[in-house]
């Protein structure tokens, strides 16, 4: 049986970019994935956007990552030609009542490091965006959006450019904690033909089912397996040409940041996402859900016409919970916290998931090379 250093467990846009550092640090490193192409579920379905870092706790795991994961992205997309723009981005208050949230972003943000954003008055706003109501907005000029399938494809490359794989199609049917390493049992999703393999790593970036992975690890104490719950947020958009050159957000509301204007790269509108709670893996967008959308999106867009929202997509974000509290930012957890050598679980990855994703391979990569052989 073949002997190999890192087996990845999700092709995802955090699985690809994992498996791209390890690989680029000379370690060879197989990708499982089991759907038949990569970055199918919360990779592909999101607002594509390159966040700056501004909602999260400071010390939290998504500050630390998040400002650090954009200029590398940035950096990234502009070596490879991923179609990507730095568009900016306006957080708005629709109330007098809502200022002094605004304010609170701001000083938190700034409590991460993120040192570029500034206040404008409704009238400088309506400067920049004739279209927008408001009575202040917060301006983020280093938000941007990219194409996410573009970058997953340039992960990908690297990661087969480097020796390393992989495996499509392909589910992870049982992990087992060894001496020295991890029995990994993987199943041919086509053919049922079962393969074994054995890696001296092991890291469970499977996102949706994440913590189903985690469960079924022989070795691993389920005390370090939480909770997840899926909150789907359904997305609409509006055809015709954008009166905004610029992503629009509201002040974030309880489980999200509310329903935002975002932008694609061909200049399409986009709304959402909303929340909404469900038990089970459901894409399907119910267009009543747009009555709500009508009443979010003018409090900043008053010029939206009825009847012109059009379902466009949904996706689905896993949230943490540990003894039934939330839990608001990513788990990423190896040997010195769960005592397993070489095994790393990434849990609740979601926003900022895509604009963190090269810091978090750096993350990982770290905490492997830190541990004791």
């Amino acid at each position: 049986m073949d002997l190999i250093d890192c087996v990845v467990a999700g092709a995802g846009v955090v699985g690809l970019a994992i498996a791209r550092e390890l690989s680029l640090r000379g370690l060879e490193t197989l990708v499982i994935e089991r759907a038949s192409v990569i970055g199918t579920e919360t990779s592909a379905r999101n607002s594509e956007v390159i966040h700056a870092g501004i909602y999260y706790a400071p010390g939290s795991l998504k500050a630390e990552l998040c400002v650090p994961g954009k200029k590398m992205l940035y950096r990234f997309a502009a070596e490879r030609g991923i179609p990507h723009r730095n568009c900016g981005k306006l957080i708005v208050a629709t109330s007098h009542e809502q200022e002094a949230v605004l304010r609170s972003i701001a000083d938190r943000a700034a409590a991460c490091g993120v040192d570029d954003l500034s206040f404008l008055s409704a009238g400088q706003a309506r400067a920049l965006e004739p279209a927008l109501t408001c009575v202040l907005a917060l301006h983020s000029p280093s938000t941007g959006i990219i194409d996410s399938h573009g970058y997953m494809l340039a992960l990908r490359g690297d990661i087969e450019e480097s020796g390393s794989g992989i495996a499509l199609n392909t589910k992870v049917a049982s992990v087992h904690v060894e001496k020295g390493g991890f029995a990994v049992e993987t199943v041919d999703r086509e053919s049922g033909e079962t393969f074994p393999l054995l890696a001296r790593n092991f890291i469970n970036s499977a996102g949706l089912w994440a913590t189903e992975l985690a469960a079924s690890i022989e070795g691993l104490d389920r005390r370090f397996v939480p909770e997840i719950r899926y909150a789907k947020g359904n997305y609409f958009a509006v055809s015709g040409r954008a009166p905004f050159s610029r992503l629009i957000y509201p002040v974030p509301e309880p489980g999200g940041l509310g329903v935002h204007l975002t932008l694609d790269l061909a200049g399409t509108m986009r709304f959402g996402p909303d929340v909404e709670w469900i038990d089970g893996i459901d894409y399907a967008v119910d267009p009543r859900r747009a009555d709500h959308f009508y009443s979010e999106i003018r409090k900043y867009w008053p010029a939206l016409r009825d009847g012109s929202l059009e379902p466009a997509y949904s996706g689905i974000r896993p949230k943490l919970y540990r003894d039934g509290q939330a839990i608001a930012d990513f788990a990423i957890e190896g040997p010195e916290t769960h005592g397993v050598p070489g095994l790393v679980n990434l849990f609740g990855i979601e926003s900022p998931g895509l604009t963190s994703s090269l810091a978090i391979a750096e993350h990982v990569a770290d905490m492997l090379s830190a541990a004791p052989a």
